[in-house]
Formats: C-alpha cells, structure tokens, sequence
C-alpha cells in the first residue's frame, strides 16, 4: 500500500541483529558452548566404531570390543545431557531476546503519530503487532539458535573427518557447488517474495477491518458488492505472493535434499577405492561414512531454517521499519524556525495562516488564522465536512499544517516532544478505548503515580464516580475485553477521566461528548468547566448549547473561519451562526 509504514533494509536488520548478540554475550557464549560440548560428545561414537570395526577386522579380543562399546554408550548419554541443557540454555536466550524486541516494538508503535497510524491503517499495524511478531518469535525461538548449532556442527564434523583421513574430506566436496548455487539463487529471490506476502496480509487485514467497523454503512449503501471485490482482489493478491514463496520453496529443497546424499554416496563409492588402494584403511572409511551421514541432518536443519529465517528476516524488517518514520510525518511545506524556547510563558496555543491537505492540491484548510485566549472556552461549529475536526487535530499536534505554523508559548507545537507536547494540549475525541485492566488502571495510565483519592476526584468532575463505585469490585472492577462491559457513555466518561487526571493547559474537545444524551452531556460540561477553570478549552460541537456557554465561537465553513465572536455578538450579527441558532433553538 502507497501509506503502509517503512520497511527497514537489509543493512538495518543485520545491524539490529548484531546489536542483539552484542547485549547477551554470556548467555550467547553458554548457549554455543554447551552445543559444541554436545556436537564434540557425537563425534567421538563414529570414531570409536571406526576403531571397533578395524579392531575386530584384525582380530582384537572381546575385552577390548567391551571397552569400546562402553565408551560408545558413554559418549552417547553424555551428549543426551549436554543436548538437554544446551537447548535449554538456548530457549532462554531466545525468550529474552523476543522480550526485548517486543518491548522495543511496543516503544516504537507508541511514538509514532496519530496521523502516521491514521494515514497507513489499521491493517498494516495489525500484521506487524500480530503475524510479524509470531513469526519473529519462531525465528528468535527455534531458528537462530538451530542456526548457529547446525553451523558448529558441521564445522566440527568436518574437522573430524579432516582428522580422521583428509583424503575422505574429498567426496563431501561434492555437494559444495549445488549447495552454494542453490542458495543463492533462492536468496536473491526469497527476501523480497516475503516481504509481498507480508504487505499482501497486511490489505487482507486492513480491507477486512474496514468492512467490518463500516458494515452497517455499506449495507444502507448497498455497497457489498465493491466490498467483496475488494476483499476477492487482496486474497488474489496474497495467493499471488504465497505462491511465488512456494513455488521457490518447491525448487530450492528438492535441490539441497539431492545434495545431502552426495556426500554419503561419495563417501562410500570414493572411500572403498581408497581402501583397495592402500591409502585408507576399513576404519577410517567407516568412521567417514557415518560422519557423512551425520552431516545430513546438520545440513538440512541448516538449509531448512535458512527459509524461516527469511519469514522472520522480513517481519524484522517490518517491526524495524516503524522506528524509520519520522516522528513529525506531516512535515510542512515551510521550514519552521530553528529556535524552539519558548517566546511567552502563558501556555498560549496559536494557529497562523494555516493551511492542510490529505491529498496533494486539494487543501481542506485555507489560511485559517486562529488564536485562543489563554483560560477561554472556545467552540468550534460548522456543517459537517467545514473543517471543525481538522482544525482541532492541527491545534492538539496530531497534524502539521502544510502551511502556516502552529505554536505553543511561540514554539512550533509539531517540533515538541510527545510527552512534552501532552503537558501543554490533548486531544479528546468521540473514538474512545477501554483498556484490559482496572477501572482505577484506566483512568490513572496516563498519571501512574495518581494515588485513589486522585482517581475518584477525576471521577467525579466527569459525573462518573456514583456508576463507577457501584460496579462489582468499585474501582478495582476488571474492565475491557472480557472483563466488566462498559457503555458507551461510559467509556466516553472514561476518557474524559483521564483527560481531567493528565491536567494539560488546553483542550480540545472534538465532539466528546457526542454519545451521551443532551442533558447528561450539559451537566458534563458543566463539571469539565468547574474542574479546568482557567485552562483553554477548544470544544468542536455540533450541539450549539455548546456554543451558547463559550467565551467566544468561531464559525467553520468551507476550511475558513467565517465568523468569530461571543453568542450575542454573533446572533446579533445576523450571520450564518444566528442562522443554525434559530434552526437549533427553535
């Protein structure tokens, strides 16, 4: 998708992938030693039987074969042993590793812009949270350190048929040059194949949770049909991206599973003429073979985990790829000034000459030019489609403008830090979220250290504390997905509950209140003005009460303040503002 969320490079990946082994040296090091020690126990067992069938080919006494069986079984408990712990040693570098990278994943979602999220869509977040992150585990779990065991294998293994008889290394060559050709004609093409797959789920998602949330729309519309379309068009597309994945996977492994028997067969047909030449002896091409054989599996869990690798390379990609947005998505067209200390001290918020465009040369904005006072009460009205919300989104810093600047104390608000930016305005809207936990979790996340007299006060200034000490356990009450249902009103009192507790200077309100009926939602706003007495609040309404409680009201059409003043001032102007208030009111 053209706003889907970067993805991070090769170079990025392999950097981050460094960066990871670099912070878990000890655990690293435990995890590789205790598997060398395991693969080291295995190839001491060929070597023995090498010596055991030499011996009893030149006629060496039972006690002899005794000891060496003995030490066969030795051998083979003491690797069972290491094997145990080097897994388990291995499990719990993995578990440590993917906390990491979901932690950090979880920072990099949290930074980002509302308007980053809003312009790629919920699908492609979802995939990368949900499908990106399950295959990285299994990567981080199972591949890597199957990986790194499978490659000191081999090495080890080839190291004891070096010492076994360096002649006998010959026939292994075999398979070096289908082996190396095979992979590499699969890497070239893997990466970007499931890196198509992945971005393919993501429309599946997206399409799919638009269908959804807009279901009842799409039925009063009678657009199921270009719904399906849509929804038949992505799965085509993600079969597309399946199939390539597949068809190299069907190429490329047939291919390796050929060259693992090369190198077992060589052995045996190569080793023999050795033997009937003088240059080796019986037991040294016994021992060969089976350490030929032993190098199949090593070899295949390699090539094999080698394509998991590619799956969690490219969700790596894609979680990395988050951090790769620019913190302020929405640049403006004109560069803002340097200087960011503050100008004045008074929290003032001002929009100058603004204009936006979700598009490319179709602003919705048209050098708006508006400044708040300091501690007023402010509502924004309008037709729908005017503007109203724009604008309040561009005054909360969720949006920079594509021209114009908006400032807080004189600073460009979009070049503030988050957090910063959350102390000095917060946005409110008619979307609202209840999350897994506590009623007292919910309203205290933004403030942790709020202790339970906080939380009720912030309660209570909405007019939500008597339903809320009612529920089952009060404010310990689970709420969320499965726990306590809240209504929506409820949920919307939430929200504002929490807006009391972060106590920013200004407000913006856009439509909060909408899902409470008219006269719990005067009564609300009437609590919200007692509780932030002397901080600016921008109220978007479209119930014009609202309006009529304001300091002042500015009037939004067409992206243009058309009309700005206090309710007399505009009733008595005779404008479109006392046009809706007779319609309203009467």
């Amino acid at each position: 998708m053209s706003n889907a969320l970067p993805v991070a490079d090769a170079r990025q990946v392999r950097r981050y992938a460094r960066e990871l082994a670099r912070r878990h040296p000890r655990g690293l090091a435990a995890a590789l030693g205790l598997h060398a020690l395991a693969a080291a126990a295995g190839l001491v067992a060929p070597r023995l039987l090498g010596d055991l069938v030499e011996g009893i080919s030149r006629g060496v006494g039972a006690v002899t074969v005794d000891r060496i069986a003995l030490a066969i079984a030795g051998f083979v408990v003491a690797q069972s042993v290491l094997v145990r712990f080097a897994h388990l040693a291995s499990a719990r570098l993995g578990e440590r590793v993917l906390a990491e990278l979901r932690e950090e994943f979880v920072d990099r979602v949290l930074a980002l812009p509302l308007s980053t999220v809003e312009r790629a869509g919920t699908g492609d977040l979802l995939t990368r949270t949900s499908r990106d992150v399950a295959a990285l585990s299994r990567t981080v779990r199972f591949a890597a350190p199957e990986t790194l065991i499978s490659a000191l294998t081999v090495l080890l293994i080839l190291g004891a048929l070096v010492l076994t008889g360096p002649l006998l290394v010959l026939p292994c060559l075999l398979a070096v040059p289908m082996l190396v050709a095979g992979t590499r004609w699969y890497l070239r093409r893997a990466p970007a194949g499931y890196l198509r797959e992945n971005a393919a789920y993501s429309d599946i998602t997206d399409g799919i949770s638009e269908t959804v949330e807009g279901a009842r729309t799409t039925e009063a519309l009678r657009q199921q049909g270009r719904r399906r379309a849509r929804t038949d068009a992505d799965i085509r597309r993600s079969y597309a991206a399946e199939y390539y994945t597949l068809k190299l996977r069907t190429i490329f492994f047939p291919v390796a599973e050929f060259g693992y028997l090369l190198p077992v067969v060589g052995t045996l047909l190569l080793g023999g003429w050795f033997y009937l030449e003088g240059w080796v002896s019986l037991g040294q091409v016994t021992a060969a073979t089976l350490y030929a054989q032993q190098l199949v599996d090593p070899v295949d869990r390699l090539l094999s985990w080698l394509d998991e690798f590619q799956v969690g390379g490219a969700s790596l990609a894609r979680l990395l790829g988050v951090a790769d947005e620019p913190a302020d998505a929405d640049k403006p067209d004109e560069a803002t000034p340097p200087d960011r200390r503050p100008v004045t001290d008074d929290g003032r918020i001002a929009a100058h000459d603004v204009r936006y465009a979700y598009r490319a040369g179709h602003d919705v904005l048209h050098g708006v030019t508006l400044v708040p006072r300091p501690g007023e009460k402010l509502a924004m009205v309008g037709p729908s489609g005017a503007g109203k919300s724009t604008l309040g989104r561009l005054l909360a810093g969720v949006h920079a403008p594509r021209a114009g600047a908006v400032t807080v104390d004189g600073r460009p608000l979009t070049g503030l830090p988050l957090a910063e930016l959350r102390t000095h305005v917060a946005l409110v809207s008619q979307e609202h979220h209840v999350f897994i936990g506590t009623l007292a979790d919910n309203v205290a996340m933004v403030r942790p250290d709020a202790g339970p007299a906080e939380v009720r006060a912030a309660l209570a200034a909405v007019d939500a504390r008597d339903w809320a000490e009612a529920l089952p356990d009060g404010l310990d009450t689970r709420v969320g997905a499965g726990g306590h249902p809240l209504s929506p009103a409820q949920a919307q009192q939430l929200a504002l509950a929490r807006l009391v507790l972060a106590d920013p200077h200004t407000l913006v309100l856009d439509e909060a209140t909408s899902l409470i009926d008219p006269r719990a939602a005067r009564a609300l706003e009437r609590s919200l003005a007692a509780v932030l007495q002397g901080r600016t609040v921008i109220a978007i309404a479209h119930r014009l009460f609202s309006a009529h409680d304001a300091d002042r009201v500015a009037v939004v059409e067409d992206g243009r303040i058309t009309e700005l003043g206090s309710h007399d001032e505009l009733v008595a102007a005779n404008g479109s503002y006392a046009a809706l208030w007779r319609s309203w009111h009467g």
